[in-house]
């Protein structure tokens, strides 16, 4: 009787697909900056309205450096400091701090206030405003509040047959800067449909870093059979991007950290591509990469480049100077003094 030997092919090499551009945008950037710099001017406690960026583990480092995250501002005492948070606020909030004296540093990313001046502008020229975005989040609340008079909020493409504007040759469409691009045209097309005359922005609302991410997932897609998402789950952005994936139809997950990977997601995977939202700090993306190396044997690793991201944002007139003081102060000490 001949020995018969069993031929076994090698296992598939499991891999990383890293993802870039990923993480922090320049109005992220921005905005936590502000709260460290105002701690380190001022002194704790700085007050936030609402969380400055939308990400658990960004909001619970400042928050033990000393900032006060608070829902409104009447939890502010009047007189103090408040910073508002990078969604920005509607005009009633900036009322409401002037009354109470408050020292307000405003953090909004100046993509978002692009948003809100052209709500501005457009309702002093009479237009009807349709907006569109989702009720719940803090940017759409902000910018329905600069024109509630005119404004109109449209979150699908199906609200845009209950809508009536008194003018249809004068209506202007506005989006929320984190929307997913495919929702977002979806619902144009269906405003275009409606009314041919509506106008939009003389340049689109989303945020550059909302769209490279989700053209990062689109080009990554076909290439992974599992997308990993690093955000909080109340970040919009993040959560489009896991959106962007399923619709391609790849498995995609949003987790705030390692932790909340589950084994079962990873069960018969090799190629896993990773990514973050333009709130999740990078140190995040890092510790789960170590997790699926040491604990999940994805020891392979490559990084995907979609595009060059070198935004950046000025510090707010609040802060510009004083910032140019610490760091002057900070630079004039002795080596060993700056601790």
């Amino acid at each position: 009787m001949s020995n018969s030997s069993v031929s076994t092919s090698p296992a598939k090499e499991k891999k990383i697909i890293l993802l870039s551009p990923r993480g922090f945008c320049a109005g992220v950037v921005r905005a936590i900056d502000v709260v460290k710099i105002a701690l380190d001017l001022y002194g704790a406690p700085i007050y936030v309205r609402k969380e400055i960026v939308h990400n658990r583990h960004v909001v619970e480092e400042l928050r033990n450096a000393g900032a006060i995250f608070v829902d409104e501002l009447d939890e502010v005492p009047s007189g103090a400091r408040v910073i508002f948070s990078a969604h920005g606020v509607s005009p009633a909030v900036r009322k409401e701090a002037v009354e109470r004296q408050l020292n307000v540093i405003d953090a909004t990313c100046p993509l978002v206030t692009k948003v809100h001046l052209e709500a501005v502008r457009y309702a002093k020229k009479g237009y009807s405003i349709a907006l569109v975005g989702h009720s719940n989040h803090e940017e759409i609340v902000g910018t329905m509040g600069e024109a509630p008079e005119a404004t109109i909020l449209i979150e699908t493409p199906d609200d845009v047959s209950l809508t009536n504007f008194p003018d249809p040759d004068k209506i202007v469409y506005l989006t929320q800067t984190t929307l997913s691009l495919d929702e977002t045209r979806d619902i144009i097309a269906a405003l275009k449909a409606k009314y041919p005359n509506i106008q939009g922005p003389p340049a689109q609302d989303i945020c550059y870093a909302t769209e490279n991410r989700q053209i990062a997932v689109k080009a990554v897609a076909p290439l992974c059979e599992l997308l990993l998402v690093v955000g909080s789950q109340n970040s919009s952005n993040s959560r489009r991007l896991v959106e962007v994936c399923q619709k391609a139809g790849v498995p995609a997950y949003l987790i705030d950290d390692k932790s909340e990977v589950k084994p079962e997601w990873l069960s018969g995977v090799n190629t896993v591509s990773i990514t973050a939202g333009a709130s999740a700090p990078d140190n995040l993306v890092e510790e789960l990469i170590a997790f699926l190396r040491e604990d999940h044997g994805f020891q392979a690793m490559e990084e995907m480049e979609i595009k060059e991201e070198d935004v950046r944002f000025t510090l707010p007139n609040e802060l510009s100077d004083g910032a140019i003081r610490l760091h002057s102060i900070t630079n004039a000490m002795p080596a060993g003094a700056k601790g």
